[in-house]
């Protein structure tokens, strides 16, 4: 059950990153695209990733943060940045505090067995903390461009 409504004013978070602790207060003034995906260093999700880090510049002139946000652990969140020269900040989620919030975590079919992952997903928050825009269960090619076309439309 999701505890983010749009056109409402998300609750404050604290996680743990890769630049250490961080909340949703820190980025207050900046808009934030916060991401779920399932897993650091899979097809997708490193596409994804790439996809981010290649129309950064462009997310930045929109005074807007980027966020990742899976279960993964930091050390594998670590390896996946250096790997992929990734210019912005993931959040380990491994108690699924964030995925709950968001209402990310779903039952998917994963080699003919049902698992509990997290559905990939993002999210558009304001410079007042308000959730502006919200995309689910998407489909990473073309993703990241009708990201940064909503934000230039704010």
């Amino acid at each position: 059950m999701s505890q983010v409504e749009l056109g409402k004013k998300v609750p404050d978070w604290t996680a743990e990153s890769n630049n250490g602790t961080i909340s949703l207060r820190d980025f207050a003034g900046k808009r934030l695209v916060l991401y779920f995906y399932p897993k650091d260093s899979t097809p997708g999700c490193t596409t994804q990733a790439q996809n981010f880090r290649d129309l950064v510049t462009e997310f930045t002139t929109e005074n807007t943060v980027i966020i990742g946000v899976s279960r993964d652990s930091l050390k594998s969140h670590q390896n996946f940045i250096t790997k992929q020269e990734l210019p912005f900040t993931l959040i380990s989620d491994p108690d699924e505090k964030l995925c709950e919030m968001f209402g990310v975590m779903k039952m998917k079919n994963m080699y003919g067995k049902q698992v509990r992952g997290i559905e990939r997903s993002t999210f558009l928050i304001n410079e007042e903390g308000v959730l502006v825009q919200e995309w689910r269960g998407l489909k990473v090619p073309g993703h990241v461009d009708k990201v940064l076309e909503t934000i230039k439309a704010l």
